[in-house]
């Protein structure tokens, strides 16, 4: 599994906006020069995060971006998820294969899979996606930043 560098740079735009947490607005050039990330790009990642209600913005002349709440409150997993569709790791998991079989998992569950998905191993890949996020889950943007 190989994250985007929308992961990469969404979480050090987050890193950024919270290490200026409670200074006012972060505007765009300021973030952009300050992270390496183009504008164009921090923009679109911007828009991502503030339509998941992590990040907010000002308008106008003194506009910018900022947390929409303290770095403490905001997961690492939250982050990822927004960028990252969820870190969803195989079809069968989301419940996006067509729901072509019905079968059960070894633990017993329901596992709604297509023909390609062998259920033999949804246990190894769902047990993946459960460790991955209760790991990112565990860390905030505060950690991160040692606050």
């Amino acid at each position: 599994m190989k994250l985007s560098s929308k992961a990469r740079y969404g979480l050090k735009a987050m890193c950024y906006m919270a290490e200026n947490y409670g200074n006012g607005v972060v505007a765009l050039p300021v973030m952009s020069e300050s992270t390496g990330v183009s504008e164009k790009y921090l923009e679109q990642l911007l828009s991502s995060l503030r339509k998941a209600g992590l990040v907010d913005a000002n308008r106008g002349a003194n506009g910018g971006y900022f947390l929409a709440k303290a770095p403490k409150q905001i997961s690492v997993g939250e982050i990822m998820r927004v960028l990252e569709d969820g870190l969803v790791i195989i079809d069968c998991l989301s419940g996006e294969c067509g729901g072509q079989c019905k079968c059960q998992t070894s633990s017993g569950d329901d596992c709604n899979c297509d023909e390609k998905c062998n259920c033999q191993t949804y246990d190894v890949w769902n047990n993946l996606y459960k460790a991955i996020n209760e790991c990112l889950d565990s860390m905030s943007l505060a950690s991160l930043i040692g606050k």
